[in-house]
């Protein structure tokens, strides 16, 4: 069982545990607040407008999230981590400022280890995609292509601190050692736009906002980063049938201010398991490509342990140097 699978099975177990007992009572009181670190838009700004919809007909309190995109995700975190640590104010992020920012920056505004975990809403696989012109139908014969072409050919990302970057740097080392240009965007929508143009030829990325394309013809899906096929798109294989151990996957927390109780924590994160497993939730996750978690806190800070270390070790062989 890998670690999204114990997350999912351990967050069943607690939303089951809930209705036992109320290990906040009181909580929630008032309206809160959830800090998105991103811009609108997105699976890491649709995922808590769901949750939080939901949460606000659950509690009768309304549920406000607001973004405060910058910095890699930098300054909204570093807003969650000065908040009071009363669940009143809450960080829903991908992975980056708290897995991917401490091994690329040697000062951050927050401790990301401080922050209390609350739960790993969902998870969507990275996908490598080629322009449609591309002369590869296959991983192999998209590798062969590169072998073949070395330093002539081009991929996209979002910025050296994205998973979009590390998981291609991660990708020529485990094929062996491609060589292929880094051209930085600003954002998923140039970066992607220059790919459907063909001013790049490769790019990985969030599975969710890539797979219409797919589905049209003007990309083409070689493999995608979870361990194993992703359900909206069967015939693609995983990267792990042919480099066992690859795991490229972006998931969406949530995580409250350092010191905040481990009460409020488990009564927030055994309420979005619940909802996460309502069925009209499910389809909307499932429009974006996104596989429902609803971990534990426990589970959700074990998974964090692993990413960074997985992260740590590709921006060392990247050779990338903290800032």
């Amino acid at each position: 069982m890998n670690s999204l699978q114990y997350a999912w099975l351990a967050g069943f177990l607690l939303a089951a545990s809930a209705w036992a007992q109320d290990p906040a009572p009181g909580y929630p009181g008032r309206p809160i607040r959830v800090i998105v670190p991103f811009p609108a838009g997105g699976a890491a700004d649709a995922l808590p407008r769901i949750v939080g919809e939901k949460l606000a007909a659950r509690w009768g309190q309304p549920v406000v999230v607001e973004n405060r995109a910058g910095a890699s995700g930098t300054i909204g975190a570093e807003a969650v981590a000065r908040a009071e640590p009363d669940g009143y104010t809450l960080l829903a992020t991908p992975s980056a400022p708290l897995v991917i920012n401490p091994g690329l920056y040697l000062k951050l505004p927050y401790d990301p280890t401080q922050f209390v975990p609350v739960t790993v809403m969902a998870a969507i696989p990275s996908v490598l995609l080629v322009n449609a012109k591309v002369p590869a139908n296959t991983l192999q014969e998209f590798v062969a292509f590169v072998r073949a072409n070395p330093d002539r050919l081009n991929y996209a990302s979002q910025g050296t601190t994205t998973l979009s970057f590390l998981t291609t740097e991660m990708f020529k080392t485990a094929a062996g050692s491609l060589r292929i240009t880094h051209v930085p965007y600003k954002g998923t929508a140039p970066g992607l736009a220059a790919l459907l143009a063909g001013e790049v030829e490769m790019m990985f990325d969030n599975l969710g906002v890539t797979v219409q394309h797919v589905r049209a013809g003007k990309l083409k899906a070689l493999a995608v980063g979870s361990g194993r096929r992703a359900p909206s798109l069967p015939e693609v294989p995983a990267m792990a049938e042919f480099y066992p151990g690859f795991v490229s996957i972006a998931w969406f927390s949530v995580s409250a201010p350092p010191k905040t109780p481990a009460a409020i924590a488990g009564k927030l994160s055994a309420a979005i398991a619940e909802i996460l497993r309502q069925p009209d939730v499910a389809k909307r996750l499932e429009a974006l490509s996104a596989e429902p978690i609803g971990s534990t806190p426990a589970a959700m800070a074990a998974l964090m342990k692993e990413d960074a270390e997985r992260w740590r070790g590709v921006i060392r062989a990247a050779g990338l140097k903290p800032e």
